[in-house]
């Protein structure tokens, strides 16, 4: 046969083998044995192939047994100097060693870069956490991952799918209540309950329970139905308010009782900041609730995505700063 002739035919031979591969059910093959090949091909040498393996020099004839039946070639003949590949074993090298360098990779943990992060993270949020945690967030954001977008969503029930499903990144809520299952969460930091009262109302002269629970209240309640936290403790008392407005936002709700005799009672981190601003004062209730404990949210499809768990650690190192939490 014309030597010019050999590199073609080795070629299509190659070519063939493929195919015939592409149509095995890789279910039955063990993939191991490529690896097992890749070295046979470099060192050409069963028994330098199975102590670079750290295997037994009959294993590894075994296994190129194996690679011979599965790939119908010889790979390895015997030639003056030792074993010489065949030419479908020469062709075949480049594509097996793309493949386990291919293979490696997909199997690596790859170190994570935020400031090459490009794409956009999902957040469901009450202005609760977009006004405490949002612009000390996306300043920490907007320096360390520039390419990344953040898309805040209002938080509502019907999210909660969106959220297990990994379409969105992050939530928040309370530690104290159930989380539903596909979720994880992280404590934050501790918050307690004040009521704010535009300064000059009649009530700052008799703050006590009666008067209290005779004052017309906003009820802030995400997701517009519910009572609040005072509400379960007056119930305790046999007591009940009458609560003229409801609302999902904390700051709407600031910004009505700054321009009428409606009361709020809100949690002490928000008030902190903002009721001054707004000519606010800020009083223990009467009857006070618990403190709670503010936690993030994230679905597990997420936790072990490198941004989700450094858009974490960012919220986490963030939340320590707030004004008026208390440390965990």
């Amino acid at each position: 046969m014309p030597a010019k002739l050999v590199q073609p035919l080795a070629l299509l031979h190659c070519m063939f083998d493929i195919q015939i591969m592409r149509q095995v059910n890789l279910r039955g093959v063990d993939l191991n044995l490529l690896v097992l090949l890749d070295l046979l091909i470099e060192h050409r040498s069963v028994t330098a192939a199975a102590q670079a393996a750290n295997m037994s020099q009959p294993a590894m004839s075994r296994a190129l047994g194996r690679l011979r039946a599965l790939l119908r070639d010889p790979l390895l003949a015997r030639g003056s100097q030792g074993l010489v590949p065949t030419p479908a074993a020469l062709a075949l090298q480049p594509a097996l060693k793309r493949l386990l360098g291919e293979a490696a990779e997909l199997v690596a943990r790859r170190r994570f870069d935020p400031a090459s992060w490009r794409g956009q993270i999902g957040i469901a949020a009450t202005d609760h956490q977009t006004i405490l945690l949002l612009p000390r967030l996306m300043r920490r954001v907007s320096r360390e991952a520039p390419l990344l977008e953040v898309k805040v969503v209002p938080f509502l029930a019907s999210m909660l799918d969106e959220l297990r499903d990994g379409r969105l990144g992050l939530t928040f809520g309370i530690l104290e209540q159930a989380l539903p299952p596909g979720l994880r969460r992280e404590a934050l930091y501790r918050d307690d309950f004040v009521t704010v009262l535009r300064a000059g109302h009649p009530a700052l002269e008799d703050w006590s329970l009666e008067r209290f629970v005779a004052l017309e209240h906003v009820l802030v309640t995400v997701l517009g139905e519910g009572r609040g936290a005072i509400d379960s403790a007056l119930r305790e008392r046999g007591l009940a308010r009458h609560v003229a407005l409801r609302l999902p936002h904390f700051y709407a709700a600031m910004a009505v009782v700054a321009e009428s005799d409606l009361v709020v009672t809100l949690p002490r981190s928000i008030a902190v900041g903002h009721a001054a601003a707004l000519g606010l004062v800020a009083l223990e209730p009467p009857l006070a609730p618990p403190p709670f404990t503010a936690a993030v949210i994230w679905p597990d499809v997420l936790d072990a995505d490198p941004g989700n768990a450094w858009l974490r650690s960012l919220v986490r190192e963030e939340a320590r700063g707030i004004a008026g939490a208390m440390p965990l």
